[in-house]
């Protein structure tokens, strides 16, 4: 393969050492496959541990005050039809009576 261009940060002297991939310029290592292959998916895992996924129902556990509102999500709400998203509250859902919200997931139990 020889010298390629480094996916990670652009420089031109990246080379192979084994089944990995080199730069020597600001040392990252890397493998091959994950430079063509499919990007891994973030696990996400809710308060026990338990992985989540798309479409999963959770239940809250823990009085959650909404931010803008002088409601408060109350422990034991079901939360069904969950989205998995990037970014520090990493749950989009629709909760009746409250809409669309975000919420983390370290606040919630997979039901």
């Amino acid at each position: 393969m020889g010298i390629t261009e480094s996916y990670w940060c652009g420089s031109v002297y990246t080379y192979e050492d084994g089944l990995m991939l080199v730069c020597p310029e600001c040392a990252h290592e890397w493998s091959e496959e994950s430079e063509n292959g499919p990007v891994a998916e973030k696990i996400v895992k809710d308060a026990h541990g338990i992985v989540l996924s798309d479409g999963d129902t959770v239940t809250i556990i823990k009085d959650l005050k909404v931010k803008g509102s002088s409601s408060t999500l109350k422990i034991g709400t079901k939360v069904k039809n969950i989205r998995l998203v990037d970014g520090d509250h990493n749950i989009d859902c629709k909760i009746d009576g409250f809409g669309a919200m975000k919420l983390k997931s370290e606040f919630v139990k997979k039901s």
